[in-house]
């Protein structure tokens, strides 16, 4: 079972892509995107076959992140360095 730190070292935010809120790491897809889904009741499986580039992991990794940021912390993630 991954850590936290783990789980959430595949969430990136990076002011140059989505206006910088968060995503998944070498996606465009927005980890709030992941979160209505599964508000929506979507089933885990529905939102892999709906977005083939993710994994497993990648979903709990929004889990993740939407619970540190309830809990009101700030959750550092490295922006990339430019080029």
């Amino acid at each position: 079972m991954p850590t936290r730190e783990e789980l959430l070292n595949r969430i990136s935010i990076d002011p140059q892509v989505c206006f910088g809120k968060p995503c998944i790491k070498g996606t465009r897809l927005w980890v709030s995107l992941i979160l209505d889904c599964l508000a929506s009741g979507w089933t885990p499986q529905e939102i892999l076959k709906e977005y083939p580039a993710l994994t497993p992991l990648d979903l709990q990794a929004c889990l993740a992140y939407g619970a540190e940021m309830v809990r009101e912390r700030f959750v550092d993630i490295a922006l990339p360095v430019p080029a």
